[in-house]
């Protein structure tokens, strides 16, 4: 203490200072500068609660009977239904072991064996999630409450009216620039993909150009930016919206030479509405239009076939958004939409023809029926309609970034050369994938047909087999995605075929259904180890009808290049 400071006697207060003395601010401590993490803050606020001590047994009771009711319920619910036939619903005991295989052990090594990997407890909880019999009749109910509340879900952003619109278009549109260094570099450390659709676009242009085959890049706008007045009281003013980065992307492609078509472009937004109401897609009027002028813009020779002809057809359906929400059918607030499709007879597509067509479900949506909006009245049908040429079209719903480029690259691996002839391939992809895509740089180099190592049936043939699943590819959860249906891939081992005696060491890959109308099927329920029974037929007989829906692969280069089958569980 300065020998001309008072002293303060013990246990006084010390006088206060006038406030002119004080300093306008103090400068924070580190303590005080450090971001309190959401972990941090629940454990200061647990440290810090008080809880008397009946009401601790109370909320100890209510949490074990929540966590516990679900299986109960769930385990109930299998019991009772073990004398019923067997059904395709969720079977809690699917991540355990059976008798048979725990009467097996010898020591511990076959212990280890049977404990279920991670993968397999995550996928059984899946599974619990999305078919066991709370979650079937809780989320619901729940769900139509939040709606009547004006929430919607993870997936679904509420609009203005009955307009409903897809998280992933909107945070496309809202989201930071796709091209920003920044953004592709986090991209690429945390979702392992490929995420520049420039590279990507550009290398597959001169894959096309190296065989004298010219490429046309059609980027479809998103709904939230065609639309934006059905999602804002306040849009803006300017036509179509789209990503901060889209029009840097299309100056980058057409300094590099690559030809751009943008939709967006031909697109008078105003009063009428270019878009379905709780679908992701577009109305029938938008795509014919854009068909048209998207003809217009290819250069080529004249027409060789005579105009086909169209006919109306009224459809009523279901938005695919809609569908996510997964209300109860007969207290949802979104009923079916009306429109007025154009089918196009005769089809025009041929795998002859010069031109070829790689989209996605923008060019499935009035072509696929599994979608729900009809046939026969799709984009690359009224594209033959408005170029009066045969087109060819490789077309898959979902992972437009490398879907259709992955087809074709497999096709030219086998030796299979679908670009033969071609003289024009034109990729359609929705603008959402330049944010959320993975453009993955792929070989388009023409292989040499070898004798298939894997069993396939001849063409026309249904056989019976049995077989053992090595491997499965992945299952999209029921209502996180816009599409109702899917494929997956088996890859099955020791396989043995009804009828035939030498069958030692076979193998197969096989296409089966493992989502139909949002509700998974007992396919999706395999796992490795399991030992399954199937008819298979060749893809190819039923490829016209299946290839066109979302379909995942089994991550094994060393079979993705065999010739699959197509399976039905029996």
């Amino acid at each position: 203490m300065k020998p001309d400071e008072p002293k303060i006697p013990i246990g006084q207060d010390e006088p206060r200072k006038p406030a002119h003395s004080l300093p306008r601010y103090s400068e924070p401590t580190p303590e005080t500068r450090r971001k309190v993490s959401r972990e941090e803050e629940a454990e200061l606020a647990l440290k810090n609660s008080a809880f008397a001590g009946s009401s601790r047994s109370v909320l100890i009771v209510l949490f074990l009977v929540t966590i516990l009711s679900v299986p109960v319920v769930q385990f109930a619910s299998e019991m009772r239904a073990q004398s019923q036939p067997p059904h395709a619903g969720f079977n809690l005991f699917k991540a355990y072991p059976a008798w048979e295989q725990i009467r097996a052990v010898r020591g511990p090594r076959d212990l280890w064996r049977l404990l279920p990997r991670g993968a397999e407890l995550k996928a059984a909880e899946k599974e619990l999630e999305t078919d066991s019999v709370v979650s079937e009749w809780l989320l619901p109910r729940v769900q139509l409450a939040l709606v009547n509340l004006g929430a919607g879900n993870e997936q679904v952003y509420l609009g203005r009216g009955q307009w409903l619109f897809y998280r992933p278009d909107v945070d496309y549109v809202t989201g930071p620039p796709f091209l920003e260094p920044k953004i592709m570099t986090h991209r690429a450390r945390t979702a392992a993909v490929q995420p520049d659709p420039v590279k990507a676009i550009v290398a597959f242009r001169d894959q096309l150009a190296a065989r004298g085959i010219d490429f046309i890049a059609v980027p479809i706008p998103m709904k939230p930016g065609v639309e934006p007045r059905h999602l804002s009281a306040r849009p803006p003013q300017a036509g179509v919206l789209q990503n901060p980065s889209f029009a840097e992307f299309k100056a980058r492609l057409e300094k590099n030479g690559v030809r751009v078509f943008d939709p967006a472009t031909v697109l008078a937004t105003g009063d009428a509405p270019l878009f379905l109401e709780a679908d992701t897609h577009w109305r029938p009027e938008t795509m014919e239009l854009v068909a048209d002028k998207l003809a217009a813009f290819v250069s080529g020779s004249p027409p060789s076939s005579p105009a086909s002809q169209v006919s109306n057809q009224t459809i009523a359906g279901v938005g695919d958004i809609a569908r996510m929400l997964k209300l109860p059918e007969a207290q949802s607030p979104f009923q079916p939409e009306t429109v007025t499709i154009h089918e196009v007879t005769p089809a025009a597509i041929s795998k002859d023809a010069g031109i070829l067509l790689l989209g996605d479900s923008f060019s499935n949506i009035f072509a696929l029926g599994a979608l729900g909006w009809g046939e026969s009245a799709g984009f690359a049908e009224h594209l033959t309609r408005a170029l009066r040429r045969p087109i060819d079209a490789m077309l898959r719903n979902s992972d437009a970034a490398f879907a259709t480029r992955e087809m074709l690259s497999r096709e030219l691996a086998r030796g299979k050369d679908r670009l033969a002839g071609k003289k024009l391939v034109i990729w359609e992809f929705a603008a959402r994938e330049l944010a959320f895509g993975d453009w993955k740089m792929l070989e388009m180099k023409l292989g040499q047909p070898v004798p298939a190592k894997f069993f396939v049936p001849k063409s026309g043939e249904t056989v019976t087999a049995t077989g053992t699943v090595d491997g499965i590819s992945t299952v999209p959860r029921p209502g996180t995605v816009p599409y109702k249906d899917h494929v997956l891939s088996l890859h099955l081992t020791y396989l043995t075929i009804e009828g035939r005696e030498e069958t030692a060491g076979l193998e197969a890959i096989v296409y089966a259904e493992s989502m139909h109308d949002n509700t998974l099927t007992a396919a999706a329920r395999l796992r490795p180890g399991d030992r399954v029974t199937l008819r298979l037929r060749p893809w190819s007989d039923v490829s016209d009808r299946y290839e066109k829906i979302n379909r995942s692969e089994i991550d094994d280069p060393a079979v993705q290049l065999e010739e699959p089958c197509w399976g039905e569980l029996k």
